[in-house]
């Protein structure tokens, strides 16, 4: 069995009802939903952390990284600039998956940078929810890869 931990960043918990064009109309609890969904089909123990805080998500990371097997995480507008996320992600020395449910490659200059995704494994982009699952199986290839 696998332990993942799920990060949704700051605005997060808006889904549903910011900008629906962009990011779909699931809810953060329909998003949860579906991951869940594909964590029990698969074997997997999850933990789903969501803040709008950077230094609440760095504890939660902090807080879990001993248990943890590997992280998927949405660092929403932290993905930009957060370089305490990014050293929180690289000291863990997790398997990480940076997600984004928009095409970020495809919006503003300014989200086509990311900070985050050099101490990432992968990073997935424009997939909506389904981005978190190719997340999550990224992962778990991944640790088949290395047994």
């Amino acid at each position: 069995m696998l332990n993942i931990l799920i990060i949704h960043g700051p605005n997060l918990n808006l889904l549903g009802e910011r900008e629906p064009d962009i990011y779909g109309s699931l809810t953060l609890k329909d998003v949860n939903q579906h991951i869940s969904q594909f964590a029990s089909q698969n074997n997997i123990e999850l933990k789903i952390f969501q803040s709008n805080h950077e230094g609440e998500l760095i504890d939660f990371l902090h807080d879990n990284r001993k248990w943890a097997d590997g992280l998927v995480i949405n660092p929403g507008a932290f993905t930009h600039y957060s370089y305490a996320l990014r050293d929180a992600i690289a000291g863990t020395q997790l398997p990480a998956v940076e997600v984004h449910l928009s095409d970020i490659h495809k919006r503003e200059e300014f989200r086509k940078i990311s900070v985050i995704k050099e101490v990432c494994i992968q990073q997935i982009a424009g997939k909506g929810a389904d981005s978190y699952i190719e997340g999550v199986q990224s992962l778990i290839n991944y640790h088949a890869e290395a047994e």
